[in-house]
């Protein structure tokens, strides 16, 4: 018995010893051998290439260009808009999804990559109902801001993007890089060159009164009052615009029907730059004149080209942006209308000047380290005198008889008198309380909209109730009234005029100043070009729907950077893959072809 209790504690001591002898032998090895694993090794990546970027964004937006002026007269260019269809992108199916096909609001879609809803831009200027009167887009409340002239230039207002609800792709380029970034944008209309810019700017120049002025919020760099001073636009006074080419070239008419020529001009060319007859230096009628020909476009191409030169644009740390909207084709057209030989000539015009900004590009920046986009603001109705010759329903809707049947209407209710506050392009504004009241007088609001659908050249009056919020519809023109509907600026009833009907505002008994218009969701308003070239861009022909929105976007993937908003897509289709992109930045460019060929359609 004690033999056996003897042996059974020597055997837990030799399992003890044993156990700690391994124990010990694990602690003690080292780790390899304990684990009898292989060493943890970390793969380190290889230093990876930033994407290429392009050293310049060039933005171009034509006032008031149709698409379908690049289908017709395609033939007759040779320079820059011929080189963007053959050497670029061109989505053949570009088009505003909303109805406010205004100057300042295709301006800011493009610009941000979003609607009107989006970015509150709705009109060249609306009804302000807290200040009760008509105020522009780019009027800015801060007292502290006025609008500054070169050349000792003392223009009135005050001037800025301040009421854009959202950034301009610029803008956020500039924020959300290394803030190397130069803005510059130059246009005739403030309208244009504040949205293309955004809020802040190297830049920001546009024409009035005969002078270039900026804002106080922007910069005055000196080689603007340089070429301003040494270019003045009275230099141009006594010169003619004469046709670019042989007579039979010419699709239209000597003289276009309908058309209401700036003062001291007269249906036919060629159309002296001389002001009234019989001044011997420039006035208003002058710069009326210039600002309506083709001298106004080459200016400005000008200024762009000393902006590249001066600012070294493209060649600095950063992305640089450079923006120009050529705003001649605007006023010819109004003037003119779609169907004449000033439009057909200004856009041969416009076509040399662009080759030579594109040649300054390849020169200073180099050929491929650029992109550019054109496009335009919006389209424009055929004069309705012109499409009454072809039989066609067409005509003048005109707003003062519409506010007079509202009144009218209102009266047997014994509303206030009077009731409408403002009519501006479709937009019906009621004075404070009315509209309110409407909505819970169902007898009084059907008399209203009766009185407006009575009237001639009506086709539909749509309420914002039914607007806001964007809301699912099957019409396609209620769609395009939500999408530019912004709460607060937009009106309270919308007209939606018959197809070539202009809505026109002039007051009752005198002659319209002008022969036609835009503003309305057809097609001849909303559809416009889209052209693609340069750094990272597939040249071909592209025929899905797209629409102005997406440029920006656009620009915001080949830069690396992002956008607020979502209206605009990514025009994927036409950007190069990357290892092809490589490809091309290693590879001299090809040189251009001597003779045009057709543009190819990629598949």
């Amino acid at each position: 018995m004690i033999s056996t209790r003897f042996s059974w504690k020597r055997t837990l001591w030799r399992r003890a010893t044993i156990g700690a002898a391994i124990l010990f032998g694990a602690i003690s090895l080292p780790p390899r051998m304990a684990a009898q694993a292989p060493p943890l090794r970390v793969a380190v990546p290889k230093a990876l290439k930033a994407p290429a970027r392009p050293k310049l964004v060039v933005l171009l937006v034509v006032d008031q260009m149709r698409a379908d002026y690049v289908d017709k007269f395609l033939g007759q260019w040779t320079g820059g808009l011929r080189r963007l269809v053959e050497e670029g992108a061109w989505f053949r199916d570009a088009a505003f999804p909303y109805a406010a096909t205004e100057t300042c609001v295709g301006h800011a879609t493009i610009s941000t990559g979003a609607f009107p809803a989006t970015h509150g831009m709705v009109a060249n200027a609306w009804w302000d109902r807290k200040e009760q009167k008509m105020v522009t887009c780019t009027a800015d409340r801060d007292p502290h801001v006025k609008n500054i002239g070169y050349v000792g230039a003392t223009p009135q207002g005050a001037d800025t993007a301040s009421r854009m609800a959202v950034p301009s792709f610029a803008e956020e380029l500039k924020f959300q890089t290394n803030g190397a970034t130069r803005i510059v944008t130059f246009s005739l209309k403030a309208r244009a060159a504040l949205t293309m810019a955004g809020h802040k700017a190297d830049a920001a120049t546009w024409f009035d009164g005969g002078a270039w002025v900026t804002s106080s919020v922007y910069g005055t760099p000196p080689f603007i009052e340089e070429q301003a001073k040494s270019h003045p636009a009275k230099a141009d006074f006594g010169k003619t615009w004469a046709l670019s080419l042989p007579e039979k070239a010419y699709w239209y008419d000597e003289k276009a029907l309908g058309a209401v020529p700036p003062n001291g001009w007269d249906l036919t060319f060629p159309h002296p730059l001389r002001g009234k007859s019989g001044v011997s230096e420039p006035d208003p009628a002058f710069y009326e004149q210039w600002a309506s020909s083709p001298y106004a476009d080459t200016a400005l191409t000008e200024f762009a080209e000393k902006a590249v030169d001066a600012l070294k644009l493209g060649n600095s740390n950063g992305i640089d942006f450079l923006a120009v909207s050529y705003s001649s084709v605007d006023y010819v057209g109004h003037a003119f209308g779609p169907r004449s030989r000033e439009i057909q000539d200004i856009l041969v015009r416009l076509d040399k000047d662009l080759a030579n900004l594109f040649a300054h590009l390849d020169a200073k920046i180099g050929r491929g380290n650029y992109v550019v986009a054109l496009s335009a603001d919006h389209g424009v109705v055929p004069i309705p005198e012109d499409m009454q010759s072809t039989g066609a329903d067409a005509g003048l809707l005109r707003l003062p008889e519409s506010r007079e049947r509202i009144e009218k209407a209102l009266a047997a209710f014994k509303y206030p008198k009077p009731a409408v506050a403002s009519i501006s392009g479709s937009d019906i504004y009621f004075v404070p309380g009315v509209y309110e009241k409407l909505q819970h007088d169902q007898a009084a609001m059907q008399a209203v909209l009766n009185a407006a659908l009575e009237q001639s050249g009506v086709s539909a009056v749509y309420r914002a109730e039914e607007l806001r919020d964007r809301p699912a519809t099957q019409s396609p023109t209620l769609r395009a009234f939500a999408n530019s509907y912004f709460p607060g600026r937009s009106g309270d009833l919308f007209i939606l005029p018959k197809p070539y009907w202009l809505l026109d505002s002039t007051p009752s008994g005198k002659p319209r100043s002008y022969g036609t218009g835009h503003g309305v969701p057809y097609n001849y308003d909303q559809h416009v070009p889209v052209l693609l070239m340069g750094f990272g861009i597939q040249p071909g022909q592209y025929f899905q729907p797209v629409t102005p929105a997406d440029i920006a976007p656009t620009f915001a993937a080949l830069c690396g950077i992002t956008l607020a908003s979502r209206d605009g897509h990514i025009l994927g289709e036409a950007l190069k893959k990357a290892a092809e992109l490589s490809r091309a930045q290693a590879q001299p460019a090809r040189p251009r072809p001597t003779s045009p060929s057709a543009p190819t359609t990629n598949p």
